[in-house]
């Protein structure tokens, strides 16, 4: 044994590391299912038309989940799930940008048809 190390501090050493360890693989399983989440967010973002309405949103929620996978594959499990969760986020703006754009345009629309029904009806009333 080293003269500088005592036994008390050699465990308490081992004992931090175990505990490192072991809340880093207890990360794991919660940042996978994070990483998962935010994919399908992305996706849903996607088919809503999100790169279309809300580009900015939709290149940011990508990034950010190629951040979660890059995290994830070095095992950072915080960073993933941070990277993740943000993702996430930026994705449920775009899709919520989009739907409103949708709803928008079919407003507008719907107007439209309204306007010359209208215009139809006073047309056959003279």
């Amino acid at each position: 044994m080293h003269k500088y190390l005592k036994p008390s501090c050699l465990l308490i050493g081992c004992g931090a590391l175990l505990l490192a360890v072991g809340c880093s693989s207890s990360m794991k399983t919660p940042a996978i299912a994070d990483v998962a989440v935010s994919k399908a967010a992305v996706e849903n973002a996607a088919s809503a038309g999100g790169a279309e309405f809300a580009p900015v949103e939709m290149r940011s929620a990508r990034d950010k989940l190629a951040l979660a996978n890059k995290a994830m594959a070095s095992k950072d499990y915080k960073a993933a799930a941070d990277w993740a969760n943000q993702a996430q986020a930026d994705a449920k703006l775009a899709e919520s940008k989009a739907d409103t754009a949708s709803a928008q345009a079919a407003s507008a629309a719907l107007q439209d048809n309204i306007r010359v029904m209208r215009e139809e009806l006073e047309r056959a009333s003279k």
